[in-house]
């Protein structure tokens, strides 16, 4: 027996940062994201061997690790599978031991911003509840998966990538203390193909560390820094505005919405932006670009640009010029699979 399983990236495209504590505590955050063909995969074979296996062929890690009860999580090495080992045999109280060989391939670098790890924790996880038949329903699967990521590992984040990955499609997620409410936009598919022919993503060709901007978003709101608190305000109206706009087909909007955006999330922390950064976006704007902005916490990673009519093609060539690589946007409609073979 062998088990698949696949999982969407995403794109935040308005109130990404107001899914992290303490500002959803305080205030409550929503988001608007839509996941894309880009994908992590996982495939698990159960062995008989006292033997766990893990290959992780897009960063090229290959470990065999013998009679293995319980991982230790001080070595960081694999610890996204590691914290999903552990917490699934506590969490369902699984007593014989796990034996299998654990395959891994995801469609964007480490610190792409696209949400790729929590992505593939979802994946992973996906597979594990096929395995061993696990009472997962949606909502479940995602808080587990964000459990392990925030409180098990204790990595810095939000919650929005395990909940798109999860649900897949376009959906405004609201955030709450205590809950989060993921809520399925019905956009018309023309609106959608309009979106993928006027919207471009540009790869700076640099990864980030995401952690370190949202530690320091984090601690801006912990002190109550009354600049970063009101541009989190601001984004979090204008996950709302984005919405609306989506829904009845203003979708020039979403370009100036996507500039705002930008402008708001450069003042919640200083680290979100840099001078590579601020050189592609400004050359976006004068070359055709009616907005854009940095999907995920900043820094680096990947961009999206929304286009006006007629500077589609000029603008890829303005952007070729840069060091990195200019790629089509099409969305997926469909969250996490799992499949047997």
């Amino acid at each position: 027996m062998i088990i698949r399983s696949r999982a969407p990236l995403r794109l935040g495209l308005a109130g990404g940062g107001t899914d992290v504590g303490p500002y959803t505590d305080q205030y409550g955050g929503a988001i608007l994201n839509a996941t894309i063909n880009k994908f992590a995969y996982a495939t698990l074979t159960p062995l008989s061997l006292p033997q766990i296996v893990i290959k992780c062929h897009d960063i090229n890690e290959h470990h065999i690790f013998n009679s293995v009860e319980e991982f230790d999580l001080s070595d960081s090495k694999l610890a996204l599978i590691k914290g999903i080992h552990n917490r699934v045999k506590k969490e369902f109280n699984i007593k014989q031991p796990l034996f299998y060989q654990l395959e891994t391939y995801v469609d964007a670098p480490p610190g792409s911003g696209l949400g790729s790890s929590s992505t593939l924790v979802v994946t992973i996880l996906a597979a594990f509840a096929e395995w061993l038949d696990l009472p997962l329903g949606d909502y479940d699967l995602a808080h587990l998966a964000y459990s392990i990521e925030r409180e098990d590992l204790e990595l810095s984040g939000g919650k929005q990538d395990q909940y798109a990955a999860t649900f897949g499609g376009f959906n405004f997620m609201e955030f709450y203390q205590d809950r989060v409410v993921v809520n399925p936009l019905r956009i018309k598919q023309n609106y959608i193909y309009e979106l993928e022919f006027s919207m471009i993503q540009y790869y700076t060709g640099t990864s980030r560390l995401s952690s370190k901007i949202i530690d320091a978003q984090v601690k801006n709101v912990s002190e109550q820094a009354v600049k970063s608190i009101d541009a989190m305000h601001s984004l979090k109206q204008l996950a709302y505005d984005m919405k609306e706009s989506l829904l009845r087909g203003r979708l020039n909007d979403i370009g100036h919405l996507l500039n705002d955006s930008w402008v708001s999330k450069k003042d919640t922390a200083d680290e979100v932006s840099n001078t590579l950064v601020d050189e592609i976006y400004d050359a976006a704007i004068h070359n055709g670009a009616l907005g854009g902005k940095i999907s995920g916490a900043g820094g680096g990673g990947y961009m999206m640009f929304y286009v006006k009519n007629g500077y589609l093609y000029h603008l890829i060539n303005v952007l070729n010029k840069f060091d990195g690589q200019v790629e089509r946007i099409n969305f997926s409609d469909k969250g996490v699979l799992t499949w047997r073979t």
